[in-house]
């Protein structure tokens, strides 16, 4: 009697004992979907997954829609000479051209300082309108008016920004992103252009510039709809 009362003691605590062990490893496994699912989603919060033009970050007191859009950027204009700022005229626009720095993690600063350096190294011709950071500040380098060595036989047409990055994927960060479209939306509406006039460096040499979005022809069509709902705020902000 005793010997099955001990048997039946001994078979409940197994018992228990697994029970117990499924329901730890259950909760495991249900604790580590939670942390992949956090980590998954703060990895993606740093890069432009998604955008919604606001109408709030335009300038109400705008009496025309260049204005409503125009951001705020700061002006170091690259000393004329011949290897990134050659001071010549650029003709009639008809594209704004979209690169990327190719140097992950740079700063815009760093971009523009590496233009500035060429007149002494003479390693390149090389330079762009606009640098866009990874924080979304923007410096000018080039005048519009002028041709900026970007673009190759395009230079003369074409106003171009380069785009910093923080990884070797080209993915550009939300606040980049978001400069992008309202500096490319600017200037679409300076130039009487559209989102159909945004090009990429590829579109013109097959050089794989800016990298994501030669990658993923999806996010360069979403971009370009962004810029033409940012212009049709901007429309919007002066009626």
């Amino acid at each position: 009697m005793k010997t099955r009362e001990y048997r039946s003691r001994k078979k409940s605590r197994r018992a228990e004992q697994v029970r117990i062990r499924r329901t730890a490893v259950g909760a495991s496994v249900v604790l580590l979907a939670v942390l992949l699912f956090l980590v998954f989603h703060n990895m993606r919060s740093g890069t432009a997954d998604s955008y919604t033009a606001d109408p709030n970050t335009l300038n109400a007191d705008a009496s025309t829609a260049e204005e409503a859009l125009k951001p705020d950027f700061t002006v170091e204009l690259l000393t004329v000479n011949d290897y990134s700022r050659p001071g010549i005229s650029s003709g009639t626009i008809h594209n704004i051209v979209i690169h990327y720095t190719a140097n992950p993690g740079s700063t815009a600063q760093e971009n523009r300082d590496y233009f500035e350096g060429l007149k002494d190294s003479h390693t390149t011709m090389a330079s762009s309108h606009f640098i866009i950071g990874l924080g979304g500040e923007v410096i000018q380098c080039v005048p519009t008016s002028e041709i900026a060595y970007a673009s190759n036989d395009r230079n003369y047409d074409t106003v171009s920004i380069e785009c910093c990055h923080p990884d070797e994927t080209g993915k550009f960060t939300n606040d980049t992103y978001r400069s992008m479209v309202r500096t490319t939306a600017w200037l679409c509406s300076k130039f009487g252009l559209t989102g159909k006039d945004v090009i990429r460096h590829y579109d013109i040499t097959g050089k794989i510039c800016p990298k994501y979005f030669v990658e993923h022809a999806d996010a360069w069509d979403t971009f370009k709809s962004d810029v033409d709902d940012m212009l049709r705020l901007g429309s919007e902000a002066v009626q």
